[in-house]
Formats: structure tokens, sequence, C-alpha cells
């Protein structure tokens, strides 16, 4: 692997992940909308490179309230995936999966819903997931995923202390899932840096 770091990632590798991401985003929007029995089209995601500090604001500010869903990653590779939805967008889904629910009005989630929107960033992730696997032909399990609701700054901090130890850049997947109304998803892909290089390898790409 020698000194590889998302700061010195080459464009090719940088290209490559790109891709992943948007293969990656595009099955996803595929269960989501087999899911809800409506077609979905998805907008071409925008996959950015940033520093962990900067994620927060892409998302409108840390104090934006968001639903997050997060998966740590076994397997050929080590890791976790978020998936987040401002808690606007993640009220509209459940609605469009169980009519009545979700309403907009309210700024709490029932166990119901939140048991739903679970549920949703599992099958949402795990298609991500499952496509980087087809790709790379490696091994990838998902845990049981973990729900919160919170502050886009205190959802951010878990993965944050975790990624800490090993780099400041984190690899953010951001796509608009467009049906009957405009839904923003944010895709956060958090391997090792071993995984990096043994997902790049599986592709061919020598480090």
């Amino acid at each position: 692997m020698g000194d590889l770091s998302l700061e010195k990632m080459s464009n090719e590798y940088y290209d490559v992940l790109k891709e992943l991401g948007n293969i990656g985003a595009g099955n996803a929007t595929t269960a989501l909308a087999q899911m809800i029995g409506n077609k979905i089209d998805m907008t071409v995601p925008q996959v950015k490179l940033l520093e962990f500090y900067e994620v927060g604001s892409l998302m409108g500010g840390e104090e934006q309230i968001m639903a997050g869903i997060s998966l740590q990653v076994e397997g050929d590779i080590t890791g976790s995936i978020m998936f987040l939805l401002h808690q606007e967008a993640a009220k509209l889904l459940i609605n469009k999966l169980m009519p009545g629910m979700g309403d907009e009005n309210s700024m709490d989630f029932t166990e119901m819903e939140l048991s739903a929107l679970r549920e949703v960033g599992n099958i949402i992730a795990g298609s991500y997931l499952n496509s980087l696997s087809a790709l790379t032909n490696l091994v990838i399990y998902p845990s049981v995923p973990e729900l919160a609701v919170d502050m886009a700054g205190a959802i951010l901090s878990i993965p944050a202390i975790q990624f800490g130890t090993i780099g400041d850049n984190i690899l953010l997947i951001q796509t608009q899932f467009v049906g009957d109304e405009v839904l923003e998803g944010y895709f956060i892909l958090l391997p090792d840096l071993a995984s990096y290089s043994k997902i790049l390898g599986s592709l061919g790409i020598v480090i």
C-alpha cells in the first residue's frame, strides 16, 4: 500500500472512486424505487473528496436536523458507510412508504417511522455495498444499521472520531432522487486506507 492517503490520491484513483460512487448511487436509486413502488430518476451524483469540517456546511450547516443511517462494513474490506437525509426529506420518504405517516409538521418521529427509516437506510446502503462487491469481487458484509436523528454535526462526529486516526478527508457522494418530489441524499463511504488499497487493486490499479 505504501504511503497511500486520500490527500495524495492521484486523479486516476479518484476517477475510479467517482465511478464506483455513480454506480453505487444508481443501484441505490433502483432499490428505493422498488421499495416505494414509484419510478425514481437520479441526478448525476457529485462525488467529492472533502475534509470532515466541510461536510456539515455542504449539507446546509452543522445545526441542520438530519436522519443518518450507518452500517459497519466487514469482510474483505472494513470501515463504515453512512446515508444521510434532511429531516424533511426523511418525513417525505416515510410518507411515500406509508401514506398517512411522516407528518411534515411534526419534528418528532414515531417508533414506526424510525423503524421504516432504518429499513430504508438498510436497503439503500446495502444495495450500494452490493454494487461495490459485484464490481470488485470482494466479499462485503454490512452490519445491522444504526439510526440517529440529530444535528448534522452530532451525527458526523461519530465517524469523524473513528476516521480521524487515519486521515481528515472522506469520500462524499451527494445525489438527488427525483420522483414526485426531489429528495437529496448523502452517502459517506469510510473504508480504512488498507481497504481503499484492496478496492483499487481489485480493479487492476496497482498502488
